[in-house]
């Protein structure tokens, strides 16, 4: 569904992604694990088609993004790491918006926000939203279009405890219908409890790309935690850097 081949993007003589490469299978939840500054939202604005590689190639769904971008982002919802929103628009004017540039009936933002239970707050500003709930109306608009990939970009952030609960929901019931999903975040619980495989981001570099299952046997059996695994690395990366 998702290959990343040897992706390396620099910002002058800064790089950002330094020789990423991974797959994510079809129906796969892949989460990016990594401290702020670690490469994670370069590499997904990469696949998007935002950014231009230095080097390397993405494939979606064997598309080429570099040479198809068009056609692979038709693939893709996205929902970036700061959602804004007009303030003057009510939750449900914005999911309308998006209804029509998507060719979608305004039934089907109506859904989106019955589904992302914005219970009396449809109707309401978007002034008067906490962070937390423009996030959720974020993640409503990614939700809408019935697009096979999903690409989240830190989505529990600004999120309450309920939100972050109806996030997990929200990502189970995506995996029910088969969705691909890539997700970022710097909280190893999060990853734990809802990837199926994780690739962790130290400097700009993939240092560790593993199952969740096969990471809480490998370093369980050792007398260590994912938890531990993720500080060494992180840890390490940093001391080598320094």
């Amino acid at each position: 569904m998702i290959r990343v081949e040897h992706l390396t993007k620099r910002y002058g003589a800064f790089t950002a992604a330094d020789d990423v490469s991974f797959e994510v299978r079809e129906g796969e939840v892949y989460g990016f694990l990594g401290p702020n500054g670690s490469g994670k939202t370069t590499t997904m604005k990469t696949i998007l088609g935002l950014n231009i590689a230095a080097s390397g190639r993405i494939l979606i769904n064997g598309l080429d993004v570099a040479r198809y971008p068009k056609e692979a982002r038709q693939c893709i919802s996205y929902l970036p790491q700061r959602v804004v929103f007009p303030e003057n628009l009510t939750a449900r004017e914005v999911m309308r918006f998006y209804a029509r540039l998507r060719n979608l009936p305004n039934g089907a933002a109506d859904e989106a926000l019955e589904k992302a239970r914005f219970n009396g707050f449809s109707d309401k500003l978007v002034s008067e939203f906490s962070g937390g709930m423009v996030q959720r109306l974020g993640l409503a608009v990614a939700a809408l279009p019935n697009a096979p990939i999903l690409l989240l970009d830190e989505p529990t952030a600004n999120l309450d405890p309920h939100g972050v609960k109806r996030f997990r929901e929200f990502i189970l019931e995506q995996k029910e219908l088969r969705k691909t999903i890539i997700f970022s975040t710097h909280l190893l619980s999060e990853a734990e409890q809802l990837a199926d495989h994780v690739a962790v981001f130290v400097g700009g570099k993939l240092v560790a790309e593993e199952s969740i299952e096969n990471l809480r046997k490998t370093y369980v059996a050792s007398g260590c935690s994912v938890e531990d695994m993720y500080l060494h690395y992180v840890g390490k990366e940093e001391h080598e850097n320094s």
